[in-house]
């Protein structure tokens, strides 16, 4: 019995330890990880929708709450031009066949229309659904009404790639939430530069 409880005590201070250490090591890479995500995920992505922004809209970006969902916080990316602000950045995913969509959606703040989006990420199959990521299917979101994002089969304005139906669901369904929680926002945006 004195063996019994010596093995239980011994296994749960290793679990313990072990436990202690990893959520440790949870806290120090936590602000690593955000700050590479931002370098070579969304900032390459912005820069893709922002080619003509004259400021750095990872270094002035914001944190809101996002909109109905208590408790969670969406990065706002502004793109200014000669001192105005032109556009903002939010990114949102969508399921698509191998997993979530994550797409940066530009939005025109002067006409509240989608100025381009880019794919950040996402696990579709390559060489099929991985064409959201080209600029045939892109480019077809550019200068578009927010409630136009759909794909054509749900009334909207885009084209889905033949064979890539879940993929092209996916980005469009990003791209529609991020237009949600641009027009929840769009005042507290404004105010704020």
């Amino acid at each position: 019995m004195k063996e019994l409880i010596r093995m239980v005590v011994v296994l749960s201070t290793i679990t313990g330890l072990a436990g202690l250490v990893l959520s440790g090591l949870k806290v120090w890479t936590t602000p690593i990880i955000e700050e590479q995500v931002l370098t070579y995920v969304q900032g390459p992505a912005i820069k893709k929708i922002f080619e003509d922004a004259t400021n750095n809209p990872i270094a002035d970006r914001k944190v809101m709450a996002k909109p109905g969902a208590p408790g969670e916080t969406l990065f706002i990316f502004p793109a200014i031009k000669d001192g105005k602000l032109t556009a903002v950045a939010v990114e949102a995913a969508g399921k698509g066949y191998g997993g979530m969509v994550g797409v940066m959606v530009g939005f025109d703040v002067t006409q509240d229309k989608v100025a381009g989006i880019s794919v950040t990420t996402h696990k579709e199959t390559p060489g099929l659904g991985s064409r959201i990521e080209d600029t045939s299917f892109t480019k077809q979101f550019r200068n578009r009404a927010l409630d136009k994002v759909g794909l054509k089969k749900d009334g909207g304005d885009i084209d889905a790639i033949s064979g890539a139906t879940f993929s092209s669901i996916g980005a469009s369904d990003a791209v529609k939430q991020a237009a949600q929680w641009y027009m929840a926002l769009k005042d507290d945006i404004k105010k704020s530069w």
